[in-house]
């Protein structure tokens, strides 16, 4: 994906968890069935981990180079992550504590919307700041996958979100008695 694809994509995917989280009724945005996150608190861990690329990708770049190094390898293309996270999922990867949510209430729904969006905005007008090459070339370090190259945290970051609607999808099915 080049820079405008991936602009694209980290709009649309986000928009659409945006839409769908806002919508959900209050029930169902703090519904924690079967022990895990809330929608509220899906939405605070999206924010949480768009404003953190957001912050590394507005450091400058030789600040970068200097504490996390340049690439030294080809970048993977955007199934080859997906791929990896989910393995490292599969094998018991977990989301770090800082990227762990607090207790979301229903009244902080439109607040964090509005928060993510803001950051979203931002993150995209980050983009613009790395030329085509400068995308592969500076790397971040990801707490499951390691080093990634700023176009490899871009791919994350469109899955990563799409990766939480759904969960927040298969939360919401009710456990039926057996």
């Amino acid at each position: 994906m080049d820079k405008s694809e991936i602009k694209n994509k980290l709009h649309a995917s986000h928009d659409s968890f945006m839409e769908y989280v806002v919508q959900l009724p209050d029930e169902d945005f703090l519904n924690d069935r079967n022990n895990k996150w809330t929608a509220g608190q899906q939405l605070e861990h999206i924010y949480i981990s768009v404003k953190a690329v957001r912050q590394a990708l507005s450091l400058p770049k030789f600040l970068a180079k200097s504490i996390w190094g340049v690439s030294n390898r080809p970048g993977n293309k955007y199934e080859e992550l997906v791929s990896k996270y989910l393995t490292k999922l599969e094998n018991g990867g977990k989301s770090s504590r800082r990227y762990i949510p607090k207790i979301v209430h229903a009244e902080q729904k439109t607040k964090l919307k509005k928060a993510l969006s803001k950051e979203l905005n931002q993150l995209s007008s980050k983009v613009d700041r790395f030329s085509e090459e400068e995308l592969d070339t500076y790397i971040l370090p990801h707490p499951l996958l390691g080093k990634l190259t700023n176009r490899e945290m871009l791919y994350f970051t469109i899955y990563h979100v799409q990766h939480h609607e759904e969960l927040i999808r298969k939360n919401l099915i009710p456990i039926l008695p057996t």
